[in-house]
């Protein structure tokens, strides 16, 4: 254990982040009684952020899917980033795929070669949003562009009017097919004095000539979070309060979550004065991500808003968001996750039950009125967005305790990883539903087995053998594939690369392990000699990520195995 975080003294080398003089402040009085204007960033801050990030099909899947849901401005790209950036936009425009009420968003930074080419990009589109940036606090100006208040300032402004002579340019006809709208970020404005931050943002304001009629949006973001939720609010009251021409902006948070804290601030900036919220569908972004829209939207219908978007099936959201991002959604993620309306606990069972119960007599009683929700544990209907309360299988019809991950380790003494326990849940709920009645250990064992465990088609593993070299080991394996005996050879730093190495040659395929785990089963809990238990999960750039099992008395073997069985389940040896 690092005795450092034990010993020393973070005041040594950490500052709070200064509190804002605001002694009138009104958010805490505040209410909210509507939802902001939504932003969906997920095709441009959520896709930079993707190791892999989306092709142009998943880009399209994606904006289609933001549109389904009911989001009216969308941020489609960094058009002048790359030729793929660039294309997506046109392909949007081309064919026709933007609705008439669907407004996109393009970001630049402040430089006139990239600003012609973003409003090139969005040429044709019936509503559009030049988005532009600039950083602006003391730290980024003074370390990381050696710019002085007045010559960040500068940039900003030089940004604007060379928006304004792009589409001072265009011809007259081309010009009007677009309502043209700009949107100023000073990026870093977390960290950004006050007083610098209005008189950026007005320089901006003025040079664009903004009105009431033709507004500002001014994106304020946490770019790094570096204060509790609350000095954000009082950043944003105190900006929604000294603007000049407030009319004539208006104000947009891009809250990113870097204290865990992404969704309070936006809340509390609605509260505070804020019109606008940008973030991505399960708070996909940089580092630890965006604010999630799927959180705050859901947030609103639990107090009786109505959020302005849909989100009644979310597990086909969820299910494009992860085919289009490789990025799972977890188990535990607010609203969304697998297990946020399971109860493992016998008492919150009993609860529930109760709870549904007599909210079906109350419902009954109504005669097709609508009432309120009571239920313990359930702030919202699961049916709301799609999904069913679902006790974890017990362990026994009398302890009311457990779940399947329990049984598999106390019965079979298998660990799973915690994305894995969401999959075989998946898998053995399939039998459950079939059968409607509680299943035995037993038969989630078989249902885990089959699954997961005995895929061996359309790979089978037969045997292997491993030679060492300098640094380099090189694994020879014999394999069946689609009922074919094959040889594979291939090298790496240890027989698990080497294998995958020699898979990827052979397939023509390009996958990695994702995630790999593994430990030790005693005997004395499943009766034969010590074996290991591998889990790995391969990923690759055109399927879902997928989890495989290994089980053998060899550790490489195991592994092997269970490579074997994530390949299997992919599809990717199809």
């Amino acid at each position: 254990m690092n005795t450092t975080f034990q010993t020393m003294d973070p005041s040594k080398k950490y500052r709070p982040y200064p509190q804002i003089d605001l002694p009138n402040r009104s958010w805490p009085n505040n209410i909210l009684t509507k939802p902001p204007i939504w932003l969906s960033t997920d095709l441009r801050d959520g896709n930079q952020s993707l190791i892999d990030p989306m092709d142009i099909d998943k880009k399209v899947r994606m904006f289609e899917l933001l549109v389904q849901l009911g989001y009216k401005e969308i941020e489609v790209g960094f058009p002048s980033a790359s030729q793929i950036e660039f294309d997506f936009v046109r392909k949007l425009i081309e064919e026709n795929r933007i609705p008439d009420d669907v407004t996109i968003q393009g970001l630049t930074q402040a430089r006139t070669d990239l600003i012609n080419r973003t409003v090139e990009s969005m040429l044709g589109a019936k509503n559009a949003i030049v988005h532009v940036y600039n950083a602006t606090s003391p730290l980024f100006r003074e370390v990381v562009y050696n710019k002085t208040p007045e010559e960040t300032i500068e940039i900003a402004v030089n940004g604007i009017k060379d928006i304004k002579a792009a589409l001072a340019t265009l011809p007259t006809d081309v010009y009007a097919q677009t309502n043209w709208r700009l949107e100023y970020s000073p990026e870093t404005f977390s960290m950004t004095e006050l007083p610098f931050a209005k008189q950026i943002c007005e320089a901006v304001m003025d040079e664009w000539g903004a009105t009431p009629d033709n507004k500002v949006i001014l994106n304020l973001p946490t770019t790094i979070e570096v204060a509790t939720p609350n000095v954000f609010a009082d950043q944003i009251e105190w900006m929604h309060t000294n603007l000049k021409n407030r009319n004539a902006a208006i104000i947009s948070v891009h809250p990113h979550n870097d204290r865990g804290t992404g969704t309070a601030c936006a809340e509390l900036a609605i509260l505070a004065g804020a019109d606008r919220v940008e973030g991505c569908l399960f708070g996909n972004g940089e580092r630890t991500g965006n604010v999630c829209l799927v959180n705050l939207a859901i947030n609103l219908w639990s107090q009786g808003i109505h959020p302005g978007v849909d989100y009644s099936n979310i597990n086909e959201v969820i299910r494009i968001a992860e085919e289009c991002t490789q990025l799972p959604v977890g188990a535990r993620h607010p609203w969304a996750g697998e297990l946020v309306f399971t109860a493992f606990s016998g008492s919150h069972q009993d609860a529930i039950k109760k709870g549904l119960t007599r909210q079906k007599d109350r419902e009954t009683a109504a005669n097709g009125k609508t009432i309120a929700w009571e239920v313990p544990y359930l702030p919202i209907d699961p049916a709301d967005l799609g999904r069913s309360y679902e006790a974890v299988i017990r362990v026994n019809a009398q302890s009311g305790k457990g779940g399947m991950a329990y049984l598999l380790e106390r019965d079979y003494g298998l660990t799973l990883p915690r994305i894995l326990q969401v999959d075989v849940a998946r898998a053995v709920q399939v039998l459950a539903d079939e059968t409607g009645k509680e299943l035995s250990s037993e038969q989630i064992y078989e249902v885990f087995c089959e699954e997961f465990l005995n895929k061996t088609s359309p790979i089978e593993y037969i045997n292997h053998t491993i030679s060492h070299h300098t640094g380099v080991e090189t694994l020879r394996a014999q394999l069946k594939v689609n009922g074919e005996a094959v040889l594979i050879e291939g090298n790496g730093n240890g027989p698990l690369s080497a294998f995958v190495h020699a898979l990827n040659q052979k397939l023509g395929s390009k996958f990695s392990v994702a995630h790999y785990s593994e430990h030790d089963i005693h005997s004395d809990q499943t009766g034969e000699d010590a074996q290991a238990a591998c889990y790995v999960q391969v990923a690759h750039a055109d399927y879902a990520p997928a989890y495989g099992v290994g089980i053998h008395e060899n550790i490489v073997t195991a592994s092997l195995l269970a490579v074997v069985s994530a390949m299997n389940r992919s599809g990717v040896a199809q």
